[in-house]
């Protein structure tokens, strides 16, 4: 059975009180656990392992409360070990490319601009990053429902992954779907703001309910600020997943799962030392690099917090003033 990724599931109690959610009983991770998930790093720069090391600029993961992604879901974390274990999703001489697609209609004056993300992620992945030709999906193509919550239409993410599986390019490490429409995973659940493949490098997300309007609410001035802000975090936790990557349980982390916009606001840009590093694995990108490729971006952004916290970093491990 094909094996997905998710961010942003709502809980199936949103639909059916008698369903039993059981207790799952997360317990954060101490400080050992955390630092063994990064894994050994003997053998590596020195640059490398101060990027790594996680003292003061990432902080461990904390008790959920309810409702929370770890509160609903139970999932015991990936270590930089056993991911190398696994059969990864890696960029070669021939698939070297990420594509981004956006599917269905947008709206000028609600969506944003698809150069913006691509940059996002060029810098977060160090990759070639395209755009694809907007594709206007005909009626009929995915499934499609009414959600009984809000009653917003809706569409099926599987159908979504098993349509973009028929055009995935030949250099394409991976493509990203990108849509206005809400979506959902299986009949039983709220919504999804994404989903992705481990194995077939094909994801999706939507930006419908990073619009305040979604929910009856009033744009402020600095709106679309914050509507390229939580983009740029789930197109970069999404694509994460593309490459193989499972959702993080030791530090605050762009890829810890959330169920509510409220915890998908909280959850920080970037990735902790375990995700980056199998990223790194991965992709085999200098750290360094990599870092002041964001940090431009930040700025660009406007996002000036990030860069506040990207040059910091830099300045730990890369001698950056």
């Amino acid at each position: 059975m094909e094996a997905y990724s998710s961010v942003g599931i709502c809980s199936v109690r949103d639909f059916f009180t008698s369903v039993i959610v059981p207790d799952m009983q997360f317990r954060p991770p101490t400080r050992k656990d955390a630092l063994r998930a990064i894994g050994s790093m003997e053998g590596l720069s020195s640059a490398v392992k101060r990027a790594l090391y996680p003292a003061g600029a990432f902080d461990r993961v904390p008790q959920p409360e309810p409702g929370d992604w770890l509160a609903e879901h139970s999932e015991t974390g990936q270590p930089f070990d056993e991911f190398v274990g696994t059969d990864i999703n890696r960029p070669d001489t021939l698939r070297n490319s990420v594509y981004l697609q956006s599917l269905g209609q947008f709206c000028e004056e609600h969506s944003l601009s698809c150069e913006m993300l691509r940059r996002c992620a060029a810098a977060f992945f160090s990759l070639q990053v395209k755009i694809l030709p907007p594709m206007d999906v005909a009626v009929g193509t995915f499934e499609t429902r009414i959600n009984p919550s809000i009653g917003n239409s809706q569409i099926l993410t599987s159908d979504v992954l098993s349509f973009l599986m028929g055009y995935v390019p030949d250099d394409a490490v991976c493509i990203l779907a990108i849509t206005m429409e809400d979506l959902y995973p299986h009949p039983s659940w709220n919504f999804v703001f994404g989903q992705a493949s481990l194995r077939n490098r094909v994801g999706v997300f939507s930006f419908a309910r990073y619009d305040p309007t979604f929910y009856g609410g009033e744009r402020e001035a600095d709106y679309r600020h914050i509507l390229l802000r939580r983009s740029c975090k789930v197109l970069i936790h999404e694509t994460a997943h593309m490459f193989s990557l499972s959702h993080c349980i030791y530090f605050r982390c762009v890829l810890n799962g959330s169920n509510h916009l409220v915890e998908s606001d909280a959850r920080p840009l970037f990735f902790c030392p375990v995700c980056l590093r199998k990223l790194q694995y991965s992709i085999g990108f200098d750290i360094v690099a990599r870092y002041r490729n964001i940090l431009n971006f930040c700025k660009n952004a406007g996002f000036d917090d990030d860069a506040r916290w990207v040059s910091n970093r830099l300045k730990r491990f890369a001698g950056d003033e």
